[in-house]
């Protein structure tokens, strides 16, 4: 059997984020999905491999893990173009949900059509030791082990079908070993240590610290103290930036005649560097900043109660760290109510690339620091 190779995945409700091998394989793909037929209309059909594969990724998924089993979807920038997009819904369990398993089915096969594996014709065997993790929420609810169940002892198979460059292979996909970690002890790990398990940051790791992750779909606040996440005060809440972005998409759509995407396409308007909240109303540059600022405004200020309510339960916290896809969005907000109110010690990642990459570059470091334990445990004599 060939060695299994490390991938290191975070499913965002935004989009998954992905690291293959030895850091030498990258992938962000939004995490949207739409129900599709084999033959997708191409126009320049002899074309189509001239065109990027992370922009055309259509497959069919074979998983006993799956409750529809059997379907073919548009995945990432292609489905974004479909009339029956499908984003993942406030107050849905990542563990529970199909496009979870649908969008981490496709980043491993993107990975594994790249040569790794061996082929037979036009199949591909691949076989994964993958880290990855869920929110603190569905962790303490034990929904772990079943997502772990489902990944573990059976072949998942990918099937590509009009996609550039990889139109009719198929991938099967048996994991060695998962690990599913819980996001906010992922974010602890990923702020003192570093790819070779070295402690990074040794004035962080006896403090007392909050990291508030905030995600789409749900928020993350985990309790460090004494080097570990005290699983009774930590805590994970139904309340992310989704549905805030579905209001100002919703918004823009009414009162300035303006279809966006996705929610992708809102967080592009929001934080981008130039033209920041504006948009192109029949050729004009027009600004949205009165919508996004009322919307976003009032989601940061339920954010900024939630710190201060676990705050207040761990009142000798030294600092709390905002991490994720949605502190990015929020970041100037909270920033804003925390010098006019409370002024609590808190700390943004200025680096976007290094919040929005924070979970993954997480389980990158934990799930290679298990491989080399694991191989270091082999190597040892057996003692007689």
């Amino acid at each position: 059997m060939t060695k299994p190779r490390m991938a290191a995945v975070d499913v965002g409700n935004d989009s998954i984020k992905a690291i293959f091998g030895e850091l030498e394989y990258e992938l962000n793909i939004p995490n949207i999905v739409a129900r599709d037929t084999e033959d997708r209309p191409v126009i320049g059909i002899e074309e189509l491999d001239a065109k990027e594969p992370l922009d055309g990724i259509h497959i069919k998924v074979h998983s006993p893990a799956l409750k529809e089993n059997n379907l073919i979807y548009r995945v990432g920038n292609l489905a974004a173009k479909s009339n029956n997009a499908a984003e993942l819904d406030p107050g849905s369990s990542k563990s529970e949900e199909d496009q979870t398993l649908i969008m981490l089915f496709a980043a491993l096969a993107l990975d594994a059509v790249k040569g790794e594996f061996p082929r037979t014709k036009n199949v591909i065997d691949a076989n994964y030791t993958l880290g990855t993790g869920l929110p603190l929420r569905e962790v303490k609810e034990g929904k772990d082990a079943g997502y772990r169940s489902k990944l573990i002892g059976s072949v998942h198979q990918v099937e590509f079908l009009v996609t550039p460059k990889y139109q009719g292979l198929k991938v099967n996909i048996k994991f060695n070993e998962v690990k599913v970690y819980p996001e906010g002890f992922a974010a602890f790990i990923n702020l003192v240590m570093d790819n070779n398990s070295k402690i990074i940051n040794k004035d962080l790791i006896d403090k007392r610290i909050l990291i508030q992750d905030i995600g789409g779909l749900s928020t993350d606040i985990a309790v460090i103290k004494n080097r570990n996440v005290d699983d009774d005060k930590a805590q994970g809440f139904n309340l992310g930036v989704s549905e805030s972005l579905e209001a100002i998409r919703e918004e823009i759509r009414s009162k300035h005649g303006v279809e966006l995407d996705s929610r992708r396409d809102v967080v592009e308007i929001i934080t981008r560097k130039n033209d920041r909240n504006h948009i192109m109303v029949k050729g004009s540059r027009t600004s949205v900043h009165d919508i996004t600022d009322r919307i976003l405004l009032d989601l940061a200020k339920k954010e900024y109660r939630l710190l201060r309510n676990v705050w207040s339960k761990n009142s000798q916290t030294e600092i709390c760290y905002f991490v994720g896809g949605g502190s990015h969005v929020l970041k100037d907000y909270l920033k804003t109510l925390n010098n006019n109110l409370d002024g609590y010690n808190i700390e943004f990642f200025e680096d976007d690339k290094e919040s929005i990459w924070m979970m993954a570059n997480a389980y990158y470091k934990l799930i290679t620091d298990f491989v080399r334990r694991t191989e270091k445990q082999k190597a040892e004599p057996v003692k007689s």
